[in-house]
């Protein structure tokens, strides 16, 4: 039996399964349940080197939390290349820029390279046996309730590190905030079907129309999503080729390949989706019908400004195109009534009779100590508030920058100097690591070992991630590994067989290999074949579907009226690239012209050329755009991809630390924005921030991919040369 100071129980929970889903008989199953086991630790890529040829090693993005698996090619123990995994389920091959990037932020010049102690002002390196000495001193005589975790989401045996520390330690306070994320859909999706996250079958509708959800850009797996788009647009599958329509208030990568692109005025896409449903005529469940039946197309588009004969041939599409699918994006959940709005199209899709064909059962893992804490702008609020009222003494933060992605209004750096100490797990002196006492640098995603569950699942895999070199610095160490050493300060014991995270992780997996199909293996052949395919299929089930959308209790406000100090609305817009900007330091990014607009290098305000004319605004002109919490400055974009109503301006921008690429490029949207959040969640309502726009007498050349005027890349000669047909000699021999 287990010799050990603690049980059987305790060391299963040491290691992230839970009792169920562990294959593993009584006693002395394997010699590592018992400490008598040593691991040593991953073998050096060197061993496997081949002068002047590529070696490829699979393993999983860590660039968003779709968890797109990758091959990466190491020529010489460097890697040079990603690519997607032929095999993965997610991406099949495929890998997005964001993830082609990954390579970039390894290599980045601004990585932090060693422990940083702050002294007054500056900070001080120090060594890591030091500043892990400091967290053990500050934690001394600090009772649970007083110690705070504010993380990014986070899944995998990471998440069962912490959630391992966060027990000793006799604290309940982590907080999983992600300035950007689907939490109004994922609230709204749960009271419409009982999950939060159902499987869309994009390739099987015969219409897809989608209220601003961005698949082929940022929203939630796009990789993945794009690869189904590709086959809805096939010809040859037996629902012939498929027809999009987008509807939104900012035109997205998704409303640009749209068959039609329909601008709605800001914040009615609930208004939209009922209007859909009145016009549908008979078949509808009589409380939908009655619920619905005020949704008049007339009254619809006077406060949608879609207009009717539109509506009614929206409805005819979708009636006579089954099965669809209905889609609701962040343009629709960015709004105090965001959780109705998406209430309101999840009925759509029910009406529709989507459910069960296009909206599809979710996968649920046996143990959920692996499954992903997801992160939401809620349980910034949450923290915050507590931290305001001095409820914590030592806060720990990783994958997350509040400082830079909170509303000014928020207060949250202020905020931050009520915690006595701070440690921040970080790559860069972002501006959330730069209020800290004690910086500890990260591995990068290409150094460092983990696993992940993707909040979106495919299928029920656990993807690994795995070095594809040496660490390029070598005091950088990876979140498991300092969890783990933080873990062996409390409980030494349990913890005491695994000398790195590595060691943890190949235990955990090799003690539940049959539960995993790696029965009749020797433990080196399974973990073995499990790091070469970067993947590992979990115990699961399929979870059905409930549909239950009541549609009494649907509450969707009239258009507000026009705020005369502030006429027009502000639409943040999230790019496939900048996301919320912490890859803002990757200059591959920064370069990547935007797909719509090909500017690069800097913010921009978009404006609909009729508001602009009104506004005497041509492109080029600076601007200075003002909410009631504060303004900022850039360069106008004559955009006629834009409701007239609203400007948008793009997220990720305006640093004013993180790096050299980052620092001063552009500007923060997010400081801005006004502190309303959703009714019913608790959510930021990123799109309820009402501005005005002013010119400031300035104007300047707007840096664009192609250049001002179509003219040369950089001073040098284009690629390809742009010439008339006219002047052309079609006599003579090209």
């Amino acid at each position: 039996m287990i010799e050990n100071s603690f049980n059987r129980r305790d060391f299963l929970k040491v290691l992230g399964w839970g009792g169920t889903a562990v294959a593993l008989s009584g006693c002395g199953n394997t010699s590592i349940e018992n400490g008598q086991e040593t691991v040593v630790s991953y073998s050096e890529p060197t061993d496997f080197m081949i002068p002047s040829i590529g070696v490829y090693f699979n393993s999983t993005c860590a660039q968003c939390d779709a968890g797109c698996n990758i091959e990466g090619r190491v020529r010489e123990g460097r890697v040079l290349k990603l690519e997607g995994n032929p095999a993965s389920s997610i991406n099949r091959g495929k890998l997005c820029g964001l993830g082609q990037a990954g390579v970039q932020a390894h290599y980045n010049p601004d990585r932090l390279r060693e422990p940083l102690l702050r002294n007054g002002d500056k900070g001080e390196t120090v060594t890591w046996e030091k500043a892990l000495t400091l967290i053990n001193e500050k934690l001394n005589g600090v009772k649970g309730e007083e110690i705070a975790f504010l993380t990014g989401g986070v899944s995998g045996h990471v998440k069962v590190l912490l959630n391992n520390y966060l027990d000793a330690l006799g604290s309940k306070n982590h907080y999983a905030y992600e300035a950007v994320s689907p939490s109004v859909v994922r609230a709204a999706n749960k009271k419409a079907y009982g999950v939060e996250m159902p499987r869309l079958h994009l390739d099987k509708a015969k219409v897809i129309v989608s209220f601003g959800a961005d698949f082929l850009g940022a929203w939630i797996s796009p990789v993945h999503f794009s690869q189904q788009y590709a086959q809805f647009r096939k010809g040859n599958r037996p629902e012939g080729r498929g027809v999009l329509v987008q509807i939104e208030s900012k035109m997205t990568l998704t409303g640009a390949n749209a068959d039609r692109w329909i601008p709605i005025r800001p914040g009615t896409e609930g208004i939209l989706a009922m209007g859909i449903i009145n016009a549908l005529g008979g078949g509808i469940p009589a409380d939908v019908a009655a619920a619905a039946k005020d949704y008049t197309s007339d009254r619809v588009s006077e406060h949608t400004g879609v207009p009717a004969a539109q509506i009614i041939k929206l409805a005819e599409l979708l009636k006579a195109n089954s099965p669809s699918l209905v889609l609701a994006g962040s343009a629709a959940e960015g709004y105090v009534h965001g959780s109705q709005n998406a209430a309101a199209i999840a009925l759509l899709n029910q009406v529709l009779g989507n459910v069960g064909r296009t909206v599809d059962a979710t996968i649920n893992l046996q143990d959920t100590r692996l499954t992903p804490s997801t992160g939401t702008r809620a349980a910034l609020q949450a923290f915050n508030d507590n931290m305001a009222q001095g409820k914590f003494k030592v806060l720990f933060s990783f994958g997350t920058n509040p400082v830079y992605t909170a509303p000014a209004a928020l207060k949250v750096q202020e905020n931050l100097k009520k915690v006595p100490f701070k440690v921040a797990f970080a790559h860069y002196l972002d501006e959330t690591a730069l209020e800290a006492d004690l910086v500890l640098p990260l591995d990068s995603a290409l150094e460092d070992w983990g696993t992940s569950v993707p909040e979106y699942l495919v299928d029920p895999y656990l993807s690994i991630q795995q070095p594809l070199m040496e660490n390029l610095n070598p005091e950088t160490r990876g979140v498991g590994d300092i969890l783990l050493s933080l873990l062996k300060q409390r409980l030494a014991e349990p913890y005491k067989p695994y000398d790195d995270f590595y060691s943890f992780l190949r235990s955990a997996m090799v003690l539940n290999k049959a539960a995993l199909g790696g029965t009749g293996t020797d433990d080196d052949t399974f973990w073995n074949d499990t790091l070469g395919n970067a993947r590992i299929r979990l115990p699961a089930t399929v979870a059905n579907l409930s549909p239950r959308a009541a549609a009494s209790a649907l509450n969707l406000p009239a258009p507000a009226r026009e705020v005369a100090a502030y006429p027009l609305r502000l639409i943040p817009s999230v790019s496939a690239s900048m996301r919320d900007g912490r890859h803002a330091n990757l200059s591959w990014l920064q370069e990547s012209p935007d797909p719509l607009t090909t500017v690069v290098w800097d913010s921009w305000v978009e404006i609909h050329p009729k508001t602009a004319a009104k506004l005497g605004i041509v492109e080029g002109d600076i601007v200075e755009v003002t909410s009631s919490n504060g303004s900022v400055k850039s360069q106008a974009y004559l955009f006629p991809g834009i409701h007239p109503d609203a400007i948008s301006m793009p997220l990720g921008y305006g640093h004013e630390a993180m790096g050299r690429y980052a620092k001063d490029t552009g500007v923060n949207v997010f400081k801005i924005l006004d502190p309303a959040f959703d009714k019913d969640t608790g959510e930021l309502a990123i799109n309820e921030t009402n501005v005005r726009v002013n010119k400031i007498g300035k104007r300047v050349v707007i840096v664009k991919e192609e250049g001002p005027n179509g003219g040369s890349q950089l001073g040098r000669k284009k690629i390809a040369v742009k010439v008339s047909s006219t002047k052309v000699d079609l006599s003579k021999e090209v």
